[in-house]
């Protein structure tokens, strides 16, 4: 009885091995797709210059006041639009606006 428990339990540690050998970068089967961690990574960057037509979304202060020990403020989004120099060449207010209240600590 104690030597078939001890057999058993070799074959499964020797199948075990032989599966986690199969299953490593290194075996036989993987050795054209290892990839290993001291190899660079060779990527190139591309390009891309971003779209002039596309407005870029700003916020700005509109109002800053003081209700009840809070301090209250209200920001407008506007749609930017540049030029290919980066000159701001039209800024159109949304209807989004956002409301910001915080506690005045200097009470």
């Amino acid at each position: 009885m104690k030597s078939k428990t001890f057999r058993n339990g070799l074959f499964l540690f020797l199948t075990l091995g032989l599966v986690a050998y199969l299953d490593s970068p290194f075996s036989f089967l993987n050795i054209n797709y290892a990839y290993m961690a001291d190899q660079p990574v060779i990527a190139q960057l591309a390009k891309v210059d971003p779209p002039q037509d596309v407005p870029v979304m700003e916020e700005k202060l509109e109002k800053s006041e003081k209700v009840d020990g809070y301090i209250v403020e209200t920001y407008q989004e506007f749609e930017v639009y540049r030029d290919q120099f980066g000159k701001v060449t039209k800024r159109v207010p949304t209807s989004k606006t956002e409301t910001l209240k915080y506690w005045d600590g200097n009470k």
